[in-house]
């Protein structure tokens, strides 16, 4: 390889992934050039009232988009990938990834209803390529998708290393191993600056090998009289597969359920990432026509919510499959964060219909993420100069620089940041140097970015005390009331059994608008202030409630 062009200064910073568990985007900006790795979305926290999805701040990419030199996947998880068709609207700028992670791109395009032309660049985990001035290469990591890759940025400083989302299995299911030769030789070639995977970083040993799952499942399926429902992940393509792989020996069929589910299985098994014996998939509007021990359920859940389709089966809402008591319902996913307590609430919902639940079992799921061990040979493998634990909550960050520390990174070399925060890197050494506009932007329905804090407290609000509408009309060049004030409460207090307060609060507002009237006081704005001001203060020591209080005033 030909000499690298000498760079002065790089800056590494994260537009998300960090202080959270979710919407990862991590920026390079070597010299002037700026790469971006991963683009991911992150499903709502509980306070986030209606909306769909959240992504990240891309204010800054934006505003510089001249310098923005291309995005690298390293994976098709939608934490990873999910944000590519809101950023590509902004930036028109490669977008770098492997053949099954662009084919999960663009299907997240088509459902979205996305037409714009993208420059798709298919790479692998042997590719080299050069993204404006940096020469860019890659390698294999095994984790719960097929196609998973780290990325290596060369400077004349050292490489920079993104591991992407890793773990060390001895025994992959697609035979393909975290490459760690490759490791080695960019550890021996001296690493600058390694931004690592810190999901389990809390956990100790090493985390599981896919197959063992295989074996868990075989075991929950041996001996069940009715039908076995499977509940995973729509995109951890590895445990659909062991799931097909024991439906196989077991002579049974599967039935998919979910459109999301659906697309995925047909995506990955026509690019060969699925192996799926022939007539084993059957359509599941046929599922009643084979005999319940001879029938698997495949079924994920809406996106952010893997076991919706689950819970609606066992309140008996799904229009499908309704659960039955002697079905065996095996969870063969772990819960992300937030959705431990809807995943309970479905457990126990389950258990209700009489059906038998395998769930919380280390052999029928494991995580696709490594824990301490992974993380620490990952550590000694690169030998990095600098170290910016990555793609988790501040606890996993901490725990993971711990775990560097042990493994001789020193201390002051360490940077745990958050969202914007920059590392400048210089032949000088290392240093937090500003921070760039970041944060979250959030979607529902169609909208982007037009649902914000003061949208977000009003629905707070209405969900804590509701609203109060207030109607009145009347004419303005006699400043008389023609009629009402009408109180409308919707999620307030019902009215019939408040009659006398609301009563009371009619008059009120009555008589503070006459009074402004008297005054000559007839603006809009003015009344409907008045009114807002004097029933706040009502109803607070009626109730210790503040509803929403909406004035609505008409002109005869």
């Amino acid at each position: 390889m030909s000499k690298l062009p000498t760079t002065e200064k790089i800056r590494v910073f994260s537009l998300g992934g960090v202080g959270e568990v979710g919407k990862n985007m991590y920026v390079v900006e070597v010299d002037n050039e700026m790469i971006v790795v991963d683009s991911g979305l992150m499903f709502p926290d509980d306070d986030m009232l209606g909306v769909d999805i959240v992504i990240p701040d891309i204010s800054y990419l934006v505003e510089n988009k001249d310098r923005v030199k291309g995005i690298v996947l390293t994976h098709g998880h939608e934490d990873h990938m999910g944000a590519v068709p809101y950023l590509i609207k902004k930036l028109n700028v490669p977008v770098y990834g492997t053949k099954l992670t662009l084919a999960l791109v663009k299907d997240w395009m088509k459902e979205l209803q996305i037409k714009q032309r993208v420059n798709f660049k298919e790479i692998h985990a042997n590719s080299k390529v050069k993204i404006g001035q940096v020469r860019v290469s890659f390698f294999h990591t095994t984790h719960s998708i097929p196609d998973a890759i780290g990325v290596c940025l060369h400077t004349s400083q050292g490489a920079i290393v993104h591991t992407g989302d890793f773990k060390f299995d001895q025994n992959p299911i697609d035979g393909k191993h975290t490459e760690i030769g490759k490791l080695a030789k960019f550890g021996e070639n001296g690493v600058l600056c390694l931004l690592s995977d810190s999901t389990n970083a809390e956990i100790p040993g090493s985390s599981l090998s896919e197959s063992t799952v295989g074996l868990g499942l075989q075991e929950a399926f041996y001996e069940a009289e009715g039908r076995i429902i499977v509940a995973t992940f729509a995109s951890n393509i590895h445990r659909i597969q062991q799931v097909i792989n024991v439906a196989s020996d077991e002579d049974r069929y599967i039935a998919v359920v979910d459109d999301n589910m659906q697309r995925i299985v047909k995506l990955a098994a026509n690019l060969g990432y699925l192996e799926v014996p022939e007539g084993l998939i059957v359509d599941v509007r046929k599922k009643d026509k084979i005999a319940d021990e001879d029938l698997v359920i495949l079924t994920a859940g809406n996106r952010g919510e893997p076991m919706s389709v689950l819970s609606q089966m066992a309140k008996g809402m799904h229009k499908q499959v309704k659960i039955k008591a002697d079905d065996r319902v095996i969870i063969s996913s772990t819960p992300g964060p937030g959705q431990e307590k809807s995943l309970s609430q479905t457990i126990d919902l389950l258990y209700r219909t009489g059906a038998e639940v395998v769930y919380n079992r280390s052999d029928v799921q494991t995580s696709g993420h490594g824990f301490q061990e992974d993380l620490k040979l990952m550590l000694n493998l690169l030998k990095p100069k600098y170290f910016i634990p990555v793609h988790g909550e501040y606890r996993m960050q901490h725990a993971h620089a711990h775990l560097a520390e042990s493994c001789g990174v020193h201390r002051d070399h360490m940077f745990l940041l958050d969202k914007g925060e920059t590392v400048e890197i210089n032949e000088k050494g290392a240093k937090l140097a500003g921070k760039v506009p970041s944060g979250h932007v959030l979607i529902d329905g169609l909208g982007v970015g037009d649902v914000g804090n003061i949208v977000l407290r009003d629905r707070r609000l209405l969900s804590n005390d509701g609203i109060l509408v207030v109607v009145v009309t009347l004419k303005r060049k006699s400043s008389q009331i023609i009629s009402g004030p009408d109180i409308i409460s919707r999620g307030f207090v019902y009215v019939r059994e408040s009659e006398e307060m609301i009563d009371e609060a009619q008059s009120m507002v009555k008589e503070t608008l006459q009074k402004n009237l008297e005054n000559q006081v007839n603006e809009w704005s003015e009344l409907k202030s008045s009114v807002r001001d004097v029933l706040s203060r009502y109803f607070y020591e009626k109730t210790k409630r503040r509803p929403m209080i909406l004035p609505i005033i008409m002109e005869a």
